[in-house]
């Protein structure tokens, strides 16, 4: 049953995608920018929605009270699809980096465009954090945004050694604003490059800010032991639970460093 829900709802994701895309393509590109953010919001919301419905995945998205106003940067772990698709509904106005190759997509493309996201040349590094930090100010200068970075870059498996990128710590020393870090076991339930889905509770926690103005390597080490401590209490809590989901090796040997045995044997 677990994989006829995993087709059903990878079906029903992609083909909401292309309708509500199309649908909402005139209300969209005719609204002021404030109120077209409607259009993804509700995309997200009504994908998570689907998830629900379909495969029996619920969520439960904690700290609400640790985002500041006005503009800061949102760092969550990066575990899966659905960690790119959750959060930003929370924000007032999200601000993601992202390749510029994306920007050469009809119609996704344009939707980007439309919500002036920063698209990067990933080819050259120092020069795209350049330039990325300059679009970034100028967006702030505009009005309050909130830029989301995935500290580690890349998916990682749940459990997996830490691998943070320096970039962020760059961001943070030169736009001198806030970092919320985000964390959560969503690779548990939505694997990174799988097909499967799978049932149970996705809990998220937005954690306390970092204030602005810590030296960098003092930022980067709150950064890594806040995230950490998190993510190992929510992988404890989902290995433990009583609708624990599959879990990959990279978790199981997680838990053996920290001293916890998961109640039964999982796939990997």
């Amino acid at each position: 049953m677990i994989v006829l829900r995993s087709l059903a709802f990878n079906i029903a994701f992609y083909v909401s995608l292309i309708l509500q895309m199309i649908f909402w393509t005139p209300f969209y590109f005719i609204s002021p920018r404030h109120i077209a953010w409607f259009v993804p919001k509700f995309w997200s919301r009504s994908s998570m929605w689907l998830q629900t419905a379909i495969v029996g995945t619920k969520f439960e998205i904690t700290g609400l009270e640790n985002l500041p106003e006005g503009s800061f940067i949102l760092a969550p772990k990066h575990q899966s699809f659905w960690d790119a698709i959750a959060f930003f509904p929370y924000l007032k106005d999200p601000l993601y980096i992202l390749k510029r190759e994306l920007m050469w997509i009809p119609f996704f493309g344009w939707y980007i465009a439309k919500m002036r996201m920063i698209p990067v040349n990933r080819g050259k590094r120092s020069a795209a954090l350049k330039a990325v930090t300059e679009a970034t100010r100028r967006e702030f200068a505009r009005n309050p945004r909130q830029l989301i970075i995935y500290p580690e870059g890349t998916r990682r498996a749940p459990g997996a050694e830490p691998s943070y990128k320096w970039g962020i710590v760059e961001l943070y020393a030169e736009l001198g604003i806030p970092v919320v870090p985000v964390a959560h076991v969503a690779g548990l339930y939505w694997p990174r490059r799988k097909f499967m889905r799978y049932p149970g509770t996705i809990k998220a926690r937005f954690l306390p800010p970092i204030p602005a103005g810590l030296g960098k390597e003092e930022f980067m080490k709150r950064l890594i032991g806040q995230t950490e401590a998190a993510v190992d209490e929510l992988l404890i809590d989902a290995a433990e639970g009583p609708d624990a989901p599959p879990l990959p090796h990279t978790a199981l040997e997680r838990l053996e460093q920290l001293g916890r045995r998961p109640p039964a044997p999982s796939a990997a």
